[in-house]
């Protein structure tokens, strides 16, 4: 039997194995199984890679960047981007890939109005490479805003009303607000969204997160990060099996 899997720290939370099992079933596919690898370091890994029939593995946070020097090699997109979601094991060679970017792309396009042509980007950790590499292509421009300051980047105390009024594409690439942990949302001035800003949680667990309703009180549109995960799974099931 051949063994997929997801590699994270307390992610109990995750819908991967549901949605692989369902996927499996669904689809009749045999001879497989996907579960959870819940590390606390990256210095147990060693042991994952030592799993019976281990074919291939999804990675979460907090380890979607860190997981790279313990890989062979990096397909282009991941080396560009600089985080991994995906490895697939090919004769003993562990290769990095990233369908973050992908399954953000296609799930985003279609929300996308003409207004739409600045964005804030909450996080800079693995999640946030990935989306700040699409809205690069598609010409978007953008500021990550974070904790702590950064060149070219914005941090939360900083972060003024009008920054919320002229990027009209808010995305949140933080767990905050992930269950059980679902009283936390990004700490920013949501009085200042209104009907036109698109409002997207990378977070699908809970359905409808604090940042959503908080951005849904002021009308904005709201969406969470479900299809990009469909979208990410269908595609790293395509490298597995390519």
């Amino acid at each position: 039997m051949k063994i997929y899997g997801l590699v994270g720290k307390n992610i109990g939370y995750a819908h991967s194995v549901d949605y692989f099992s369902a996927k499996f079933k669904r689809e009749g596919i045999t001879g497989v199984r996907y579960r959870n690898f819940d590390i606390s370091s990256l210095g147990e890994i060693h042991k994952i890679w030592l799993t019976q029939n281990l074919a291939g593995l999804n990675v979460t946070v907090p380890y979607k960047e860190e997981i790279i020097r313990y890989l062979d090699d990096l397909s282009p997109e991941a080396r560009r981007i600089g985080a991994v979601n995906t490895i697939r094991l090919v004769r003993g060679k562990k290769v990095g890939h990233n369908t973050d970017a992908y399954g953000f792309e296609k799930s985003l396009v279609p929300l996308l109005k003409d207004m739409h042509t600045r964005a804030l980007v909450l996080g800079t950790g693995g999640a946030s490479r990935a989306v700040t590499s699409v809205l690069e292509k598609l010409g978007i421009r953008f500021h990550c805003v974070s904790r702590r300051r950064r060149k070219g980047g914005l941090t939360y105390e900083a972060l003024r009303p009008e920054a919320i009024a002229t990027h009209r594409l808010i995305i949140n690439c933080t767990p905050l607000g992930t269950h059980p942990e679902v009283d936390k949302a990004p700490d920013i001035p949501y009085a200042y969204l209104g009907p036109d800003h698109l409002v997207y949680d990378l977070v699908y667990n809970p359905r409808v997160t604090r940042f959503m309703k908080s951005a849904q009180a002021r009308g904005a549109q709201t969406t969470n990060g479900y299809q990009m995960l469909v979208r990410q799974a269908e595609k790293a099931w395509e490298i597995w099996n390519h």
